[in-house]
């Protein structure tokens, strides 16, 4: 009965060998932070029971039935040790009894050895010989006791899985339904205090974590568990003594397998955080890889991310040499463990009769199975509490009751709203920052049908007022009314039915136009939106699109200019027909032509309605009938445009403000105030952006300058970059761009996996390590065969007549079980040094020319959504952790199974190759059920996860858009949307359930027909060739052995296949040829730069969006020293055309000439040393001040007092004077530390310190309130003398003094000239100016 053994033990062994591979991978992390959470749990998990709180009375059925029949099924293997021991008995019976008729002198007469001449032959002992054992028979008895247990085991283990993988899969269900449509009735405020991300990760991750807790992990429990009860009954029933004996060491392999897991999972610990830093800084570089392309620095970079590695490489190399000693532990304990076992066994079947063979045998096993499946019961422990904690957090959210019910049906509807609205002394502060408050005893009234507008700085509580009127928070003090009721009162659907709500921020669901603008109410005629689209001034460019109304808007809008998102929003607020417009900054994020289309919309809109509008550009809210000025969480003003200006307030203040530093009066009506907006932005999460801003501010510090305009659209007054509005908004949706990258990674490398030559390639400098590890794997894989022959060779000991004899020979093989023990110690060990270390030194090497090969690449490349920084820096701290997969262990694990394998096969058909052929067929089948009982450990996540796809797009995108979704009051959509998405993984799993049943069952049942199979015929052999019984235990041993090893080879080399695929991932980013050549040799250089700039008809598009033409026909050129300034609005090509200069990318028509040379024949990093910029969000590394400026020229060392002098020129070195670690103050992740203005000063010394031949300032200022900008401004002016230089002005008054003014439009330049030409002109130039508009 070897057989559960061995594969038990494989099992066990291999359990910890799980335990070890999956931290390495990304769940490292997560398993630390459920280690954390653990500790809470302890106080607080949820009880076992309570995981089944949705369970209805079928599914309580069918898990009781499940459960019963896992317990039948656990008493199998027990039951097989019975059936073996009688076969033992027998088998010695038949061989003492042929040994003593090999006397002719002997016959066997009434079952009893006599002589020829009647009398009957006695033994020493005076007993007697039993003889006539029907050895065919006996065997045909216990093949059909085999063939019993097998179907009953088929039978039951299909119902045990079958039952509870369904009853888990209409629990979850309901749970699924219930956590979602309780989230969507969650109050705002709640939301504030939970991140989108966080529950996205609860709505997927933790419900498989309860489902993996109450499905088939409880049926397999109870297998187990039932086991260990039955094979310790066997054992006890059948000797005592012999079950206190082996019960005894048990615990030294328990012990091994615990400490084992315990380091395994500290070191990856460690191994994890040394690879975090090193993560950290391939982050930082590649978030920010413009800025490093732009000051060559990616040699600096790839050395300074190979300096990170190293700790985590010896962290890993540490890991695989206590896997080593652990493993070597194990096997010796379980060897030397034999030998104890059969020594004494042997004692008590020759010395004390108290056993028979059989009996030794089944006591032995019984144990053994029992602390084996003991052991194997504790990865189940592990997913019960990792669901008890995961259900903690989503049950307390299920029983929570919203402080706002946006489902509930009280309230009254007034019948008749005449829309005034009043606040009465309310005080407010939100849920998630209960420190700071936001109003303060706010009083005010708005009248019915009247347009207020509310003005001040940031953060002073305004967009928070517009949130309480939609009711979206409740004021802590205080109320506020409409036509005199308390809108807590009111029933809060039809409440917000009455409001229309446009945001400065639109959200547009990933639907077609028309359906967006549905979603304003339920039921409108296509009529009514058309009508609305009107009213909006959506119409013309609606009709204006391909697909008209069913034009699809992409992923939060992402196909739409910021423009036609306004208008759309102010569609879908239209169709409501509300009676309360509520406009909070809905202008801000637009350009001049757009605002004025949009803002002709809006005061068409707000005719005989109730209107409050929220504007940061005073010129939209001039003409309201009543402004209030707020300060402080306060209503300090109220009057008109005229009687506020006189009052000399807040609002006079803002005006003022807003005139300062403009020669021309006229342009003062819209200057907003820049900083302020913006750095209050940044203190106060505005409520109105809370979720939004916040989730979009995580993602935002890493972007490069021109998305920032996307997001803080209200102060860089509609600078929308239409070059990368799109990837920004892709960021606002990282979820979904995980999943599109990885589905469309998926669809691309399929196909071929990497040949392991190749791999094996990047290995080479190991080889002796990789050798080393071989031979110890050889070894190691002999070890299971060598097993067979001695446990064989002890079984046949007991036909031995001799006693002595029989002793003596026991004593030599429990002796060998001892240096094998030993053997196996220092094999193991030395298999596990050798293949973590030669891993480790491959890993780290992937690593690092992956790197290397990344920051190879042209900026086009970086474009496309799949390689964002995120979804790169993943792929090099996973991929190159899973090529180990292919070369290290795995060799190792295919020499020890092919070691293994080959060495069965010898000894099986060296000692009988008749009975090998028969048992041969069965190998496939065990080595599938083998296979397959390892995959089920693993379990069927990734499976489930696939499925649950397309029902988290829905539930990310109602999430992101709580706020939008709560003012539509549509939530019941996304409710209806989601439940509807949930069937199909339903209907999957409920199919799967059946699958896996039958699937499990096979495997189960497949080495019971082995057995009756392979022993009946071995009993043949034995009766009618005179075969030893020896052999038979040995063949039939020897082949499930190595069956069983070589199933759980298959499966658990640590991923083969997707190794493969991730080298082939690495080696076709290390193949790839960058579009522009990066190399220090190639390309032209030359001596005296003079720095003559032209741009000869250049066209271009964005790789990534090859449907819009941003250059087109760029004609333009600068001589040396000259000052050209690009003007236009947002996406017309201005930022594009320095992106081309700086050989970012290559124009698809035309030529740039930079000093009469064609940029494409350059040199890359020469023409880059001679360009330095200054963007509008500048790019700061994380380190000291001085080390970001020597950033500037990474060719040479540079002395501090170049860094000083820099610093001087750009009016930084006062400021830095007054920190207290001066020049070596670290800046902080993307420079968090300092203000804009700081950081804008730093990045020009940086430009400085490079003594660039051209200089490109791209709107370097615009980011800046009124003080600092007059600073950088007077630094730029500094740094632009004797240089060539390109400006992209922000607003007009920075560039009056430039020589060459370029007016572009749509990637083409309509005039050009100086500042008094192109007013003379009086055409686009003079238009501009004159409309003072805040100019992108």
């Amino acid at each position: 009965m070897n057989e559960p053994v061995s594969l038990q033990l494989e099992e066990g062994d291999k359990a910890l060998e799980l335990k070890q591979d999956s931290p390495t991978d990304k769940n490292g992390a997560e398993k630390k932070k459920d280690k954390d959470e653990k500790k809470e749990e302890k106080d607080m998990g949820v009880g076992f029971f309570q995981l089944f709180r949705f369970a209805t009375c079928t599914d309580i059925i069918m898990m009781v039935t499940g459960g019963l029949c896992a317990l039948v099924h656990g008493a199998a293997s027990p039951l097989m040790l019975l059936v073996y021991g009688m076969m033992t008995d027998t088998f010695v019976a038949y061989e003492l009894e042929v040994q003593e008729l090999k006397d002719p002198n002997k016959t066997c007469i009434n079952n009893t050895i006599t002589w020829i001449n009647g009398s009957i032959y006695e033994l020493a002992e005076n007993t007697t010989v039993a003889c006539g054992v029907d050895i065919e028979g006996q065997m045909t008895m216990f093949a059909l006791y085999y063939v019993g247990i097998g179907a009953g085991v088929l039978f039951v283990s299909y119902f045990q899985i079958a039952f509870w993988v369904t009853a888990a899969a209409r629990q979850i269900q309901k749970l699924r339904k219930a956590y979602f449509r309780k989230i969507m009735r969650m109050e705002i405020g709640w939301f504030d205090c939970n991140s989108v991300g966080e529950l996205n990760t609860r709505i997927s991750d933790d419900i498989n974590r309860i489902n993996n807790a109450i499905a088939d992990q409880v049926s397999i429990f109870i297998e187990r568990i039932s086991t260990f009860i039955f094979g310790f009954m066997v054992g006890f029933i059948g000797g005592w003594k012999l079950t206190l004996v082996v019960i005894a060491v048990s615990p030294l392999i328990g012990l091994g397998a615990g400490l084992m897991a315990m380091a395994v999972a500290k070191l990856t610990g460690l191994e994890l955080k040394a690879y975090a830093k090193a993560g950290a800084v391939a982050d930082e570089v590649l978030s920010s890889v413009r800025t490093v392309a732009a000051f060559g620095g990616e040699e600096k970079e790839a050395e300074r991310y190979d300096k990170n590695l190293i700790d985590a490489q010896n962290w890993g190399i540490k890991k695989g040499t206590i896997i080593g000693l652990f493993q070597g532990y194990l096997w010796s304990i379980i060897f030397l463990c034999y030998a104890l076992a059969f020594w004494y066994g042997s004692k008590l079947v020759i010395d004390t009769r108290e056993l028979s063979p059989g009996g030794l045998i089944q006591v032995f096993f019984g144990v053994l199975v029992a602390a084996m499946n003991l052991g194997q019961a504790s990865p189940c422990l592990e997913a019960f509490a990792s669901g008890r904690g995961a259900a903690r957090i989503i049950f307390d959210t299920i029983d929570r009751t919203p402080e706002i019910d946006c489902f509930s049906e009280e309230g009254h509807k007034l019948q008749k709203v005449k829309g005034d609205i009043e606040f009465h002394n309310v005080t407010f502060h939100y849920p998630s920052r209960p420190d700071v408050k936001i109003l303060d005893q706010l009083s005010m009234v708005i009248k019915a049908g009247e347009t207020t507008a509310f003005v001040g700085p940031s953060g002073m509580g305004k967009s928070t007022t517009v949130q309480l009127i939609q009711r979206f928070y409740d004021p802590r003090e205080g109320m506020v009314t409409l036509d005199g009721h308390d809108i807590r009162g009111l029933n809060i659907q039809w409440l917000r039915s009455l409001i229309g709500i446009v945001e400065q921020e639109p959200v547009l669901f990933s639907t077609t136009i028309a359906e967006n603008i549905r979603f304003g109410r339920e039921g409108v005629s296509m009529e009514d939106i058309i009508q609305a689209a009107k009213e909006a001034n959506a119409f013309d460019f609606i009709m204006s699109l391909p697909q008209k109304f069913d034009t699809l808007v992409g992923e939060g809008g992402g196909q739409m200019s910021g423009g036609q998102k306004q208008r759309i929003a102010i569609a879908r607020a239209l169709v409501r027909n509300p009676r309360i417009l509520l406009l909070d900054m809905a202008t801000s994020a637009l350009d001049n032509e757009s605002e004025a289309v949009v803002q002709d919309a809006l005061d068409k809109a707000r005719s005989g309605r109730t209107t409050i509008t929220i504007a940061h550009r005073l010129s939209t809210i001039r003409n309201a009938d009543v402004i209030i000025g707020f300060d402080h969480g306060r209503a300090v003003e109220k009057g008109t445009h005229t009687e506020l200006l006189a009052r000399k307030g807040v609002y006079f203040t803002l005006v003022t403000l807003q005139n300062q530093g403009n020669d021309n009066p006229d342009q003062s009506k819209q200057m907003p105030e820049h900083g302020q907006t913006i750095e209050q932005n940044k203190c106060f999460n505005k409520g109105s952006d809370d979720s939004v801003l916040s989730f979009f501010r995580q993602s935002l510090r890493l972007r490069s300058h021109s998305q920032l305009s996307n997001v803080y659209p209200d102060a860089i007054s509609g600078n929308l970059d239409l070059q990368l509005s799109n990837d920004a908004i892709d960021d606002m949706d990282k979820e979904n761009e995980k999943q599109r990258s990885t589905e469309v990674v998926a669809e691309e490398e399929q196909p071929k996996p990497a040949p392991v030559a190749r791999i094996l390639k990047y290995n080479q400098p190991e080889w002796p390590y990789m050798l080393l590890g071989a031979l110890g794997a050889t070894l190691n894989g002999a070890v299971n065969p060598i097993y067979a022959i001695l446990f064989s060779q002890i079984l046949g000991t007991f036909s031995i007549p001799d006693l002595d004899e029989q002793q003596a020979q026991i004593n030599g093989i429990c002796l060998l079980f001892v240096l094998v023990a030993i053997m196996s110690f220092f094999t193991q060990f030395v298999q596990g040094y050798a293949f973590g270390k030669s891993g480790e030194l491959l890993t780290r090497r992937l690593r690092k020319v992956g790197f290397q090969a990344m920051l190879k690449q042209e900026i086009g490349w970086f474009d496309d959504p799949r390689n964002s920084p995120g979804t790169l820096t993943t792929r090099l701290a996973s991929d190159a952790s899973m090529v180990q997969g292919a070369t290290g262990s795995q060799i190792g694990m295919i020499v020890n199974s092919l070691t293994n394998i080959g060495a069965s096969l010898i000894i099986a058909f060296y000692f009988s190759w008749k009975l090998t052929l028969v048992v041969v067929c069965f190998l496939p089948l065990i080595g599938l059920s083998g296979a397959f009982q390892a995959k089920m450990l693993t379990g069927f996540a990734n499976e489930d996860k696939k499925a649950m796809e397309s029902a988290g797009q829905v539930s990310g995108e109602a999430l992101s858009n709580i706020r939008t979704i709560a003012g539509l009051a549509k939530e019941n959509k996304f409710v209806g949307a989601y439940e509807l998405q949930l069937e199909a993984p339903y209907r999957a799993a409920k199919k799967k359930a059946n699958v896996y049943g039958i699937c499990f069952a096979f495997a189960q049942c497949v080495i019971f027909m082995a057995y009756a199979a392979s022993f009946r015929y071995g009993g043949f052999l034995v009766s009618s060739e005179g075969l030893h019984y020896i052999v038979v235990f040995r063949v039939i041993s020897a082949i499930v052995i190595s069956g069983t090893a070589l199933g759980k080879a298959s499966s658990f080399t640590p991923d083969y296949a997707k190794a493969k695929i991730a080298a082939a991932q690495l080696f076709k980013l290390l193949d790839r040829e960058p579009r522009i050549n990066m190399s220090h040799n190639e390309g032209e250089k030359w001596d005296k730069f003079k720095g003559e700039l032209d741009f000869v008809n250049c066209k271009f598009t964005y790789p990534t969006r090859p449907d819009i033409q941003v250059l087109n026909g760029l004609l333009v050129s600068v001589k040396p020293g000259q000052t050209l300034a690009f003007v236009g609005s947002s996406g017309c090509g201005k930022s594009t055309s320095i992106q081309l200069l700086e050989r970012f990318y290559d124009p698809d028509e035309g030529k740039v000439l930079i000093d009469g040379h064609l940029s494409r024949n350059v040199n890359v990093p020469f023409l880059r040393s001679q360009i330095g910029i200054v963007s509008q969000e500048p790019v700061l590394f994380d380190c000291s001040i001085s080390e970001n400026i020597k950033y500037g020229d990474n060719t040479r060392e540079i002395s501090m007092e170049e860094v000083i002098a820099a610093a001087r020129k750009a009016y930084l070195h006062e400021f830095v004077m007054t920190l207290p670690d001066g020049y070596e103050t670290q800046v902080g992740a993307q420079g968090s530390q300092l203000s804009r203005g700081q950081k804008q000063r730093i990045a020009i010394a940086r430009a400085i310190v490079r003594d660039p031949k051209i200089l490109l300032l791209d709107e370097a200022t615009s980011a800046l309130d009124t003080e600092s900008e007059k600073i950088v401004q007077a630094a730029l002016d500094e740094a632009r003398q004797g240089r060539t230089c390109i400006v992209v002005a922000h607003r007009l008054s920075t560039i009056q003094n430039a020589d060459i003014i370029a007016v572009m439009s749509q990637g083409a330049i309509i005039e050009k000239g100086t500042h008094e030409e192109l007013m003379a002109k009086k055409a686009a130039y003079y238009k501009l100016v004159t409309t003072g508009a805040p100019l992108s």
